[in-house]
């Protein structure tokens, strides 16, 4: 989620969960390291707990380091992307052509696990290229194993490191779901999670539960884990009743407008300290996804919120927007 969840758009994911797992951007050791920025690759809010720090990388010595500084500011877990297709992280050997290396991975697991005592995860894909094949896969993940990985987030589709755009290995390759269950059959105790095409929480509810596989002709065991992308970032409004169902909490569900009030304070810290008011609501657009003046909402925000001095007044504006939009509706049914 390059350049998506960053610690504004997880202030605002977190106001609809306080259990969900939240993960950063995937940020490589060298922008940690070599970057003059701490704050904006590794800075979160006190409550953006539980949430993970993604890292992009290969190195050795520069993994530990970073993970060091990653638990120093206060991330709950390390997780090492082994997924990500993009042109820019394969020419550093970092992200999904490190499949092809699963003993150099594993070495990257060994050393950030003896430099920190959070847990330590990868998340990859169920293969690159045509080196496709579920014996594959099982290598790769034995190979972790062996380390004391404290947990695999398998996205079920393949990775095409030429070819094909990030945005198409999104998309593109077939989901392979079975494939990720049979891995939790054959590592019972070893935490794995699923990811890719997953839409919706009734979605994610069935991969928690026994498998029923079509090409391996049996029940595969429920995975421990799913986890969910471009789905919440573009229907933020999902999590809303994650703690109920996932955590059994028995808080209330928050509506929107209760969220986006909570947003405010954040949102006036952040000017009042220099900020600009898109750098958040670029991530709110996707809010009032699916109800009336949603659109307007997406419009109205990203035609002012760039604008200099731009305030809350015109997050008020834009939902002023959608309030008309609802009352219309509702009069003319």
């Amino acid at each position: 989620m390059l350049d998506w969840t960053n610690q504004h758009c997880r202030y605002f994911h977190r106001q609809f969960s306080q259990h969900a797992w939240l993960y950063s951007e995937m940020v490589t050791t060298g922008a940690i390291i070599y970057g003059d920025n701490l704050p904006r690759f590794l800075g979160h809010d006190d409550t953006d707990i539980p949430v993970v720090l993604q890292l992009g990388g290969s190195d050795l010595e520069a993994l530990a380091q970073c993970a060091i500084l990653g638990e120093q500011w206060g991330y709950s877990e390390i997780n090492l992307n082994v997924g990500c297709p993009s042109d820019r992280v394969q020419n550093n050997m970092i992200g999904a052509c490190l499949m092809a290396h699963p003993e150099l991975v594993a070495s990257c697991v060994t050393v950030m696990k003896a430099k920190v005592a959070i847990p330590v995860t990868v998340k990859c894909r169920v293969g690159i290229d045509d080196d496709e094949t579920f014996e594959v896969l099982h290598h790769f993940v034995s190979t972790l194993a062996k380390t004391g990985v404290d947990g695999v987030i398998i996205h079920a589709r393949k990775a095409w490191l030429q070819g094909l755009s990030p945005k198409e290995n999104r998309d593109v390759p077939p989901l392979k779901y079975d494939w990720v269950h049979q891995i939790k059959q054959f590592f019972p105790d070893l935490s794995i999670a699923i990811n890719g095409g997953i839409s919706s929480l009734a979605h994610a509810l069935e991969h928690l539960e026994s498998y029923p596989s079509t090409e391996f002709n049996q029940m595969l065991p429920a995975v421990d884990g799913v986890m969910l992308g471009r789905a919440i970032y573009e229907r933020p409004y999902l999590l809303a009743e994650v703690d109920q169902q996932f955590y059994n909490s028995t808080q209330p569900v928050l509506s929107r407008e209760q969220v986006l009030h909570r947003m405010y304070p954040y949102i006036e810290s952040h000017l009042i300290g220099g900020g600009k008011l898109n750098q958040i609501t670029r991530h709110m657009l996707g809010l009032f996804h699916g109800l009336p003046g949603a659109r307007m909402w997406r419009r109205y925000l990203s035609e002012n919120a760039f604008k200099e001095g731009a305030g809350l007044e015109v997050v008020e504006a834009a939902y002023q927007l959608v309030r008309n939009e609802i009352q219309r509706i509702e009069a003319n049914p």
